[in-house]
């Protein structure tokens, strides 16, 4: 007589639906990622295309709000969003892909479009490798996280002084370092959103963990993007 409550089976059932409960979470990471990305790339594009929009934008006082502005939006949503209704933290997340693509506009003036896809296409063949590394390896990465962040912390420093000294060899050298700190942190964070999956959570506090992954692997994709831009992208 077959017994319908055997640990083992009940075990293995259950394992099952947290693997298909976390490819669903991370999915929904990934689409809000790609979204949000598309929402930042559209806005950039169509905004370089319009003379008057630029001007708008970079030619009056509107400057200081569209390149601070989303920083501000970032350091508060992450601060934030544990608070903040699912709705209302994806209408910030949209709200501040569309504003970084507006102050985004000016690579379209200072790149070539041919030379923009294909690093866009570069980024995205090394944060998918990446990325999935970070979902699949059986190797603990939260060793690094201190590592990265104290990188990040001195990529930050040193763009800010060079922001004053306009040194070629020093902005190279930032952008390098810039790539190997974002790739390792797309592992690294692909790995804690992971970790952070629970299956018995309700779909708010879920929609919001998927949304808080999302952001993090959109800057790490969009600083990659942007480094890279400025290795191998052809200048107008």
């Amino acid at each position: 007589m077959s017994n319908n409550f055997d640990p083992i089976t009940r075990t293995s059932a259950h394992a099952q639906e947290i693997d298909a409960g976390l490819r669903t979470y991370m999915q929904r990471v990934y689409n809000f990622m790609a979204l949000g990305l598309s929402i930042t790339g559209i806005t950039a594009y169509l905004t370089a295309q319009s003379q008057e929009m630029m001007q708008l934008i970079f030619g009056t006082p509107l400057r200081y709000l569209v390149l601070f502005g989303p920083l501000l939006m970032v350091f508060f949503l992450s601060a934030r969003i544990g608070k903040m209704s699912f709705a209302n933290a994806q209408t910030l997340f949209w709200a501040f892909a569309g504003v970084l693509g507006l102050s985004l506009a000016s690579i379209f003036l200072l790149y070539t479009g041919e030379s923009i896809a294909k690093v866009f296409f570069i980024t995205a063949g090394m944060f998918a490798g990446t990325s999935l590394y970070g979902y699949t390896t059986q190797r603990d990465l939260s060793k690094f996280g201190s590592f990265l962040f104290m990188a990040l912390l001195g990529i930050i420093i040193a763009s800010v002084v060079n922001m004053f000294m306009h040194s070629g060899p020093m902005q190279f050298t930032i952008s390098v370092l810039s790539v190997l700190i974002f790739t390792g942190l797309t592992a690294y964070d692909t790995q804690m959103i992971k970790e952070i999956y629970y299956a018995n959570d309700d779909s708010e506090t879920s929609g919001k963990k998927a949304l808080f992954g999302a952001l993090r692997l959109y800057m790490n994709f969009l600083n990659m993007f942007l480094a890279l831009l400025q290795l191998f992208g052809n200048r107008r």
